[in-house]
Parts: C-alpha cells; structure tokens; sequence
C-alpha cells in the first residue's frame, strides 16, 4: 500500500530528492495544497509518484513532474506565464505564487468541466494574478506574447502556434510524445533541449 503523506512531508521529499530547488517554487508548493485540487475520495493523498483523478477522465500528473517542470521553466518575478492544459487549477496556482503580485498567468483549459473545477479551486486561495479560460481548438491566446510558457499535455511535435507565442528570451517546458523539452528562444534563434521522459495525457491539438 503507498504511504499516504501531508503537503510539507511532500514538499520536504521533493528538496530531499534535489527536484525542488528554487526559493520561489519551495514557498508556492508549500503554500498550495495538492489535496485541494483532486477529487474529493482522494483529498487525503499525496503520492509523488502516482497521477491523482480531477475528473472527466483526466488527471493532475504526480508532483515529481510537476516540479521538474516547473524548475526547468525557470519561473521569475514579474513573469508572464501562459499554462496550456490548466486541469485542476493546480500548477496555474503554484505559479501565480512563484512569480509574485506583479507578474500574472493565464490558464487555458479545453475541457469545459475542468475549467470551472480549476476556477473554483482557486477561490480556495487569495489568488489574483491567476486566471483560467476556456481554450479553443488554436493553442494559446493570439496576437499575445509570454515570458514562459508550461504545457502539461504530450504534443506530437512543437507547436508553431505556441511558438509565435514566446517573448524573446522567453522559455516553454513542453512534453513531446513521451519526453520534456525545454524551448528557448534568443537572438531570433530557437534551441530545444530534451530533459527528461515521462508519461502524459494527449494534447488535443486542431
């Protein structure tokens, strides 16, 4: 049976396993409880390595990965930050809470149930740099640049549309088919670098 822990205990294994790093994102982790962003039988569970249901088929990944991700994405003050497959509201909220009252993010979520599941869950905060939106089926929101992009859906391959979407200088953490890749683009040049392998949901792309 996997041991059932609190948010601190978690947080505290995710230092210990060197994943979480950054002062910023160890208070936003701290802050935001992953027990208020799954469903209700499972309000109590904490598991690292285990995805947790949020309803309609889908899942909120296992904080491992969403701390690596969110390390990679390199998350600083004042940040404008694009989350492409919000779900829950759970890795929307930790960021609002890394890049502080003067940076903001924005939310995208295609799935109309897990869009209002993601609002009212960040009622549960004093959240006001935070917003979630229904997506269409063009990823990202147009003629709009961000600092950082997360998309925590598995794409086929990297999208332009987000692409066109990334300031310069600016960073995307995406998974492509079974890996996570970080986007960078400087000097009108664009690098990719792979990091590591996971497993994802599907990016439901036009």
């Amino acid at each position: 049976m996997t041991e059932k822990i609190n948010n601190d205990t978690l947080v505290d294994n995710l230092i210990s396993e060197n994943i979480l790093k950054s002062e910023n994102l160890i208070n936003a982790f701290r802050k935001i409880d992953r027990k208020d962003f799954v469903l209700l039988d499972e309000d109590d569970t904490y598991v690292i390595d285990k995805n947790l249901k949020i309803g309609y088929g889908q899942t909120l990944s296992e904080a491992l990965v969403i701390a690596f991700m969110l390390e990679t994405l390199d998350l600083r003050e004042t940040n404008k930050v694009l989350d492409i497959g919000s779900g829950s509201g759970y890795t929307t909220a930790l960021i609002s809470q890394a890049i502080g009252k003067f940076g903001y993010v924005f939310g995208l979520e295609i799935i109309p149930y897990l869009v209002n599941f993601g609002k009212e869950n960040l009622k549960k905060y004093e959240i006001y740099n935070a917003f979630i939106s229904k997506s269409s089926y063009d990823l990202g929101v147009k003629r709009k640049k961000f600092d950082r992009i997360l998309v925590s859906a598995s794409a086929s391959k990297l999208p332009m549309d987000l692409l066109e979407q990334l300031e310069e200088n600016g960073k995307m953490v995406i998974p492509i088919k079974k890996s996570i890749y970080l986007i960078e683009k400087k000097d009108g040049k664009v690098f990719e670098k792979r990091m590591a392998d996971f497993d994802f949901e599907t990016l439901i792309e036009n």
